[in-house]
């Protein structure tokens, strides 16, 4: 924030142009986690999903089981889902409402629908009253469905679910950590994960979630799909 202040006061004539100052300064501990990643276990999201509205547990069944971003999931629509392939494309991200690209190159992929989860994405799309191609998948009755539900909506529903699930507070990244931890415990090899994930750099995926054949991208997604559902 003030690097910004800095470089908007030389922009403005306040101060003379310079170098920032603040280009100096190194704040210790600064990119360190606040708080432990949450991992959800089978039986809690379960318990989330039992308590869950919709469309918020399809939200987060998608979430789940691809490992979204809540601003991937809500900037979905239908025209991004292949029924006829069984594949979703991740194409953009909604941030405060605002459509935007998203976060990175490897980012934008698409990714293989498991069947069951294609069977729930119809389910959601025979009740909601924005079905078009065009249409936003979760779009807002309140918006008119010019716009998805807000992460704030999102959000609160969650943590009431949450609370009635007596599972404790929980935010939306959670799922992303938890998909991770899936795909970890149904055996997934690594690059594998990097590639679901959508990670640039493995590193990522090893440090902070912890070349793939699409069958063995498709035989993952499967069983995560099977945890999230329940499927014995």
């Amino acid at each position: 924030m003030m690097y910004m202040l800095m470089d908007f006061a030389m922009w403005a004539g306040v101060i003379q142009l310079a170098r920032n100052p603040m280009e100096l300064v190194v704040v210790k501990g600064a990119t360190k986690r606040i708080r432990k990643p949450r991992n959800l276990t089978v039986e809690e999201f379960q318990k989330l999903l039992a308590q869950l509205h919709e469309p918020f547990r399809t939200i987060a069944l998608l979430c789940v089981c691809f490992g979204l971003r809540i601003s991937e999931c809500l900037a979905l629509k239908w025209a991004d889902v292949n029924w006829f392939d069984g594949a979703l494309s991740i194409e953009r991200s909604i941030v405060e409402q605002n459509v935007d690209d998203v976060k990175t190159t490897d980012s934008r992929r698409t990714l293989i629908v498991a069947n069951e989860l294609l069977d729930v994405l119809k389910v959601w799309r025979q009740t909601t009253q924005f079905s078009a191609e065009g249409d936003w998948i979760f779009a807002s009755p309140v918006k008119i469905g010019r716009l998805p539900y807000s992460y704030t909506g999102v959000w609160r529903d969650l943590q009431r679910a949450a609370g009635a699930a007596g599972i404790g507070k929980l935010g939306t990244h959670a799922f992303r950590h938890t998909y991770r931890t899936w795909l970890d415990s149904v055996g997934t090899p690594v690059g594998v994960q990097q590639r679901l994930m959508r990670h640039s750099d493995i590193r990522t995926t090893m440090n902070q979630y912890g070349d793939a054949l699409t069958d063995d991208m498709r035989q993952a997604h499967s069983k995560v799909v099977g945890l999230a559902l329940s499927r014995a």
